[in-house]
């Protein structure tokens, strides 16, 4: 296109959030940084409508010297995995933007700011081809998260903030040391396709494995550094909780990857197993702990940590049908869930409680918000027609191919996932009208509606005609399972 693309996707937020700083009307701040997450999303379409499908080569590639005497490059490129993230963290980006409208409303320009310096990081960590710039965006990102959990909170956010930033930091210092392990092992280097090309000795690869299992289970979270996240989840604001669901849990399986299997494919397929184990025990587990939840939030929260064991399932199944599920779940998971948590902070701004016993005739109350949300909640349970049905159906495939036992047990979270997701919106929109009697709820917006249907459309794209989502993935899935089946015999 003859523009450096990636660089103005990544770079437009920062340029947003400086805009934002010169601004005094809080009204002005929310309508420019609506405005920037618009045009970056404009952008994300336009790097989509450009992508060529038809290879696993890096594409919109810019490279420049950054620190020559180190070898460290400013490097951006995106391949079929790494696309539709950029795209889904812009897309949220908007959505965030309009869910803070009123929910904000306190220090606004603070924290426009520091939602537009996240996206910007977000969007870099997918782009980055260059290992100390991809590690300057993962570790940077905890400051605005950080400040969002921690100023714009609950009661009890400082706790939250500081739990989220130190187990984050721990895992980040652990990545850290393989990443100056995987420079003087890889011909001192931080170029991640040169590093990918290199053949480590098995002892090697076998130390970074459990180095960057660590900083990515943390993000991801898997059990059992998990309990970060529902603390971080229930304080933080709408905005931050979407963020968290939709994106930011996906950077440790998006490090899976593009770190784990093609830079340590011998570990990778010699530690599988006990990856499909601890993806089973996530799973069932965190569908155990959202089926006691009484807490709207802590339910969806729970709900991460068992849908995202599918996905590390469907990684480390190695095989086509689960590593292409994962990815899409990963993206499903985005959307599915991010929907759900807008949809707890909308009511929550009615009727400031998130205890699902208070809940209670809000079909009769809100219905468009009643229909939408039964929408996303048939999404996250993977009903047929819905965006989260394909994605688990491969995972299944997959997991059933690679471990039987495995297999089983994704079926047992698939289970336990109808029974609190509909023992929720049982409760919540049919049951004795106790919210409806109590405050004067008014249904859904025109702002809100803005945030909901491009959400809402893709649960039905995807559910319906998965083929173009599917055709992006493909090749570069593909590519990524032969450099790990070529090289991953074992020690």
């Amino acid at each position: 296109m003859g523009l450096p693309l990636l660089s103005l996707i990544v770079f437009t937020p920062v340029a947003g959030a400086a805009v934002l700083m010169f601004l005094r009307s809080d009204d002005a701040v929310r309508r420019t940084a609506l405005a920037v997450t618009i045009l970056d999303l404009a952008l994300c379409v336009a790097m989509l409508a450009s992508f060529d499908t038809t290879t696993h080569e890096m594409q919109f590639t810019e490279r420049r010297l950054w620190v020559p005497t180190l070898g460290i490059t400013y490097a951006l490129g995106i391949d079929g995995i790494s696309a539709l993230f950029v795209f889904l963290t812009a897309l949220l980006g908007s959505i965030c933007v309009l869910a803070s409208w009123v929910a904000i409303d306190r220090k606004v320009k603070a924290f426009m700011v520091s939602l537009l310096s996240m996206q910007a990081l977000m969007l870099g960590v997918f782009c980055a081809l260059d290992l100390f710039l991809f590690y300057v965006f993962w570790e940077a990102m905890l400051i605005p998260m950080y400040l969002i959990i921690g100023v714009w909170g609950g009661e009890g956010r400082v706790y939250a903030a500081f739990k989220f930033f130190l187990y984050t930091l721990a895992g980040s210092l652990l990545f850290l040391i393989g990443v100056i392990v995987l420079y003087f092992n890889g011909g001192e280097t931080f170029d991640i396709l040169a590093l990918t090309a290199q053949d480590l000795p098995f002892p090697v690869q076998s130390w970074l494995f459990f180095a960057f299992l660590i900083a990515f289970a943390v993000k991801v979270p898997m059990v059992p550094v998990h309990t970060w996240l529902p603390d971080a989840h229930v304080q933080a604001p709408t905005a931050g909780s979407i963020i968290l669901a939709g994106v930011l849990l996906k950077m440790g399986a998006y490090g899976f990857l593009r770190f784990s299997l093609p830079m340590l494919p011998e570990a990778s397929v010699y530690y599988s197993t006990l990856m499909l184990s601890l993806s089973a025990l996530a799973i069932v587990y965190g569908g155990l702990l959202a089926l006691a939840q009484d807490d709207l939030k802590k339910l969806v929260a729970y709900s991460s940590i068992s849908h995202m064991g599918f996905v590390t399932l469907g990684i480390f199944a190695l095989n086509l049908r689960g590593l292409e599920g994962g990815i899409l779940q990963m993206f499903n998971h985005g959307v599915t869930t991010g929907a759900l948590f807008l949809f707890v902070g909308l009511i929550y701004e009615r009727t400031h409680t998130r205890s699902i016993a208070e809940y209670g005739g809000l079909l009769k109350a809100a219905p468009v918000y009643t229909a939408f949300l039964a929408l996303f909640t048939l999404s996250s349970m993977a009903l047929p027609g819905t965006n989260s049905f394909i994605g688990e159906l491969l995972v299944l495939s997959g997991g059933f191919a690679a471990n039987l036992a495995v297999g089983a047990a994704a079926v047992l979270g698939a289970l336990l996932g109808a029974a609190y997701l509909l023992g929720m919106y049982r409760k919540v929109a049919l049951g004795p009208a106790s919210v409806g009697a109590r405050f004067k709820i008014c249904d859904v917006n025109a702002r809100e509606m803005a945030a909901i249907l491009p959400l809402a459309v893709l649960v039905l794209w995807l559910g319906l005609y998965p083929k173009p989502f599917l055709g992006i993935i493909d090749v570069s899935v593909k590519h990524l399972l032969a450099q790990v089946h070529d090289k991953g015999s074992g020690p």
